[in-house]
């Protein structure tokens, strides 16, 4: 296949654009006749640019079955008709980094699922089904994917798990020691149960929290003890379950806004912590953006992660960091013998 208007500029990068057209023409010959926005919005981009594709697609010429045969295609009325695309109109097969990356995220689903006893994700179910359906697909394609052990870490989580479960079953309040890595401290407080959930391949508990006395979702690994009181639970009529839809991470509006950038190493923040942007910069860095109330906190993590993260903004908290990590490399330079300066020629870290 050869086309005619290689450098003619497009929305996303050339790649994208390039898997979305291979994607587009079967979706649309596989349904025969579908709409501009339906298709559209199947795509995740406006219509405008869907039509630039369109636009795209007429200067793409097939060397079958006749030399050089453009695809004939038609978007007249708001409705998309594709044919004479046959070398095309099959969907794209999964590569191997493609196949064994979403067949090793399933079995870590599958095993989160018999964590959390979730009978839709248990054997036999549709996912199991899933699994086995894109392992045959996949053939030599998934191979890698049954090199890769996955398990999850159970035996603490099992407990909590299991109490919270009892405290469900039995309508009693709990009691946690939590740990919150936005204040890196851990708190003691009374929940009232109210249901668990598996989001992003972790488990949480939401209930009513007596010591915030407002709803809240609870990291079941991040729960440092927890214990089933002999109180009755009493969940407020107001209390609303939290529309996982919109994310888990609920900040405050006079919350600080912190932009990173992370070296590889220090990818780790972005999948530890909630971060409301992120952004690849290449060569495996990062741009993360994060909100707290907790300037000192914030302090910690970019001394913490040093060469391996920079502060971005705000100005005040870069300004900070570099300060305390000029302070630190002073003070240790001092305790060196002689006061020699600290191996190396270190420099401070800088925000």
């Amino acid at each position: 296949m050869t086309a005619r208007a290689a450098d003619h500029a497009g929305p996303g990068t050339s790649s994208d654009r390039l898997q979305r057209l291979l994607a587009l023409v079967p979706y649309v010959i596989s349904r025969k006749v579908v709409g501009l926005a339906e298709t559209a919005a199947a795509f995740g981009v406006s219509e405008r640019e869907l039509t630039d594709d369109l636009n795209m697609l007429w200067c793409v010429e097939l060397r079958t079955p006749d030399p050089y045969c453009p695809i004939d295609l038609s978007y007249e009325g708001g409705e998309i008709v594709i044919s004479q695309a046959e070398p095309v109109d099959r969907p794209l097969r999964l590569g191997v980094d493609e196949a064994s990356a979403l067949l090793v995220a399933l079995r870590m689903l599958a095993e989160v699922g018999e964590l959390a006893s979730a009978p839709d994700l248990a054997e036999g179910s549709a996912l199991s089904r899933t699994i086995a359906k894109l392992e045959a697909a996949a053939g030599e394609a998934g191979a890698p994917s049954a090199q890769v052990a996955v398990e999850v870490d159970q035996h603490a989580e099992r407990s909590v798990l299991a109490r919270a479960r009892e405290a469900l079953d039995g309508g009693r309040r709990l009691h946690l020691s939590y740990y919150v890595p936005g204040r890196d401290e851990a708190t003691e407080r009374d929940v009232d149960p109210m249901r668990l959930l598996v989001v992003e391949g972790r488990t949480y508990l939401e209930g009513w929290c007596r010591r915030a006395e407002a709803v809240r979702v609870f990291r079941l690994d991040r729960v440092l003890r927890i214990e089933v009181l002999d109180v009755a639970a009493e969940v407020p009529h107001q209390a609303e379950p939290v529309d996982v839809d919109r994310g888990l991470f609920r900040p405050s509006p006079g919350d600080m806004h912190v932009v990173l950038e992370l070296t590889p190493r220090g990818r780790w923040v972005a999948e530890y912590y909630p971060c409301e942007d992120v952004t690849e910069l290449g060569d495996g860095r990062l741009r993360v953006t994060l909100r707290t109330p907790d300037a000192a906190w914030a302090r910690r993590l970019a001394l913490g992660l040093g060469e391996d993260g920079r502060v971005m903004a705000p100005a005040a908290l870069a300004a900070a960091v570099r300060a305390d990590a000029a302070a630190a490399l002073a003070a240790y330079s001092t305790d060196a013998p002689g006061g020699a300066a600290a191996p190396g020629g270190a420099q401070p870290a800088q925000g």
